[in-house]
């Protein structure tokens, strides 16, 4: 078993540090035990330091050109499926995940090593930028590391950060572009090429039913269309599978879930300042919700001791109570504050609608007969002239799941309204913490597991009987079951 190189300097050892870790992640996944995953990580991480120092000096010696070279990270993942490549050719393949094992042997694995212009565009396009925007893309995108620290890492200003990222991304794009076009590829793809580039670009685009079948058949122009799509999340698995091939997404998904640790409840190899203060304000937080629940628990056991204490008077409190706080501390529609104020721009329409359901119910009956709402917020007005009998139904709602991956999806709702509309606003819940990271054709307000879309300035109209549209991108973890009490300018919707 080889040795691991020794660093030069410390920023060296430093560097081997966060990349050894990233190595024995994706050897892991390629072999079928620890034994072997070290061997491999170890053999790949010599060879990978040895490609490095060797561009390095090369490029010291050829006047200060810089010769194409992937980032530390990606080129020594790459080093492990190429070191995995000749395990398999040296007859030692049984160390190696089956899997593995069969995409080593097809022609999937051979376009990594083929012709130049043949190998996938992610690759290309990656070795194609300076070293320095590329490391900032994958440590962002792909090693899922949060912004602040990444730009610490590269020496870059904190408060362009977002603005740094964004214009790495268009960069990567305009590469992705260019070499998509020196691809060689046959009539048909080339007549797509323009069509393809124009509806990446903007998340409104529809893509033409003919493209979009075009894309089901083509591996080449599908992969260059999940690089030229900066929205829509898909770019961080486009780069993994691009620039590693066999387990680029589930590596990913380990990179996010050991990203998750460091900044959580995992033990940091290093001090961190900023990611210390986040988690002690995360601490205080959690403390004041703790503080909130316990105070609501113990105003509820005072109101029914005193419900259960003998005379009048308690039985009259109870009554002049239960009004104003009518449903019970855990029930659906009472939620704690946030820790921060909700922003303004963020719709709260529910504690409107049940403080006024509230204080209506006395005048229907006594106050033994006042019933706490049982719906969940937004859903308090589910139907019209439900007094004679009659239930008319204000909208229907049909939610769509697109498309779904280990920690986000992909969703449309289509909402068909009875009622001819000059403005909207689209209201659910969430059951399971997903939360919604980008919207199209509607404008994102979210306020704990309650989401608003409202309507863009161009579809704001809708005739009676229309439908209205919209779609959106969003995290999950552990479930991801549909949305619930979905409710159109605060009536509520049926299901389809």
């Amino acid at each position: 078993m080889p040795d691991l190189p020794t660093p030069k300097d410390a920023a060296e050892a430093a560097l081997f540090s966060e990349c050894w870790d990233a190595v024995l992640s994706y050897a892991d996944l390629c072999t079928s035990g620890s034994t072997a995953a070290n061997q491999l990580a170890r053999e790949a991480f010599a060879l990978g330091i040895r490609e490095a120092r060797a561009t390095e000096s090369g490029t010291a010696r050829g006047a200060g050109r810089r010769s194409s070279r992937l980032p530390r990270i990606p080129l020594l993942l790459t080093a492990v499926r190429a070191t995995a490549a000749a395990w398999e050719a040296q007859g030692h393949g049984h160390k190696l995940d089956p899997d593995l094992r069969l995409w080593l042997n097809s022609d999937k694995a051979a376009r990594y090593v083929g012709p130049p212009l043949s190998r996938p565009i992610a690759l290309r396009s990656l070795r194609d930028m300076q070293e320095a925007d590329a490391a900032l893309l994958w440590l962002a995108e792909v090693e899922a590391l949060p912004l602040q620290a990444v730009v610490r890492r590269q020496g870059l200003d904190q408060s362009a950060a977002v603005e740094e990222l964004n214009e790495v991304r268009g960069l990567f794009r305009d590469r992705c572009h260019r070499n998509h076009l020196d691809t060689p590829m046959d009539a048909e793809c080339r007549s797509y090429v323009r069509l393809l580039d124009a509806v990446t670009r903007s998340p409104a685009a529809d893509t033409p039913p003919d493209l979009s079948r075009h894309l089901a058949t083509c591996v080449e122009c599908a992969e260059a269309a999940a690089c030229l799509r900066l929205h829509g999340g898909g770019l961080p698995a486009a780069l993994a599978q691009g620039v590693i091939g066999w387990g680029g997404l589930a590596y990913l998904e380990r990179r996010r879930r050991a990203a998750e640790v460091r900044l959580g409840g995992g033990s940091p190899s290093a001090p961190d300042p900023g990611g210390a203060a986040a988690q002690a304000a995360a601490n205080k937080a959690r403390v004041r919700r703790n503080g909130l629940l316990v105070t609501a628990v113990l105003v509820s056991g005072l109101a029914l001791a005193v419900s259960m204490m003998p005379g009048d008077s308690g039985g009259d409190s109870l009554a002049k109570a239960g009004p104003t706080d009518s449903s019970p501390v855990a029930g659906p529609g009472a939620r704690l504050p946030s820790a921060a104020p909700a922003s303004s721009a963020a719709p709260s329409s529910s504690a409107p609608r049940r403080s006024a359901g509230a204080g209506a119910s006395p005048t229907k009956g006594t106050g033994d007969d006042t019933k706490p709402d049982p719906e969940p917020q937004g859903t308090s007005s589910a139907t019209a002239g439900a007094g004679d009998g009659t239930h008319e139904v204000a909208c229907e709602v049909q939610y769509d799941l697109v498309n779904q991956w280990p920690d986000g999806f992909q969703a449309t709702v289509t909402v068909t309204t009875a009622h001819a509309l000059d403005a909207w606003r689209v209201a659910w819940s969430f059951r399971d913490g997903q939360r919604v990271d980008q919207m199209w054709d509607a404008s994102l307000a979210q306020d704990g597991s309650r989401v608003t879309a409202t309507a863009a300035d161009y579809n704001r109209t809708v005739a009676a009987n229309g439908t209205l549209t919209f779609g959106f991108l969003a995290s999950w973890h552990g479930k991801n079951t549909a949305p619930y009490a979905f409710a159109l300018n605060g009536q509520a919707c049926a299901g389809k």
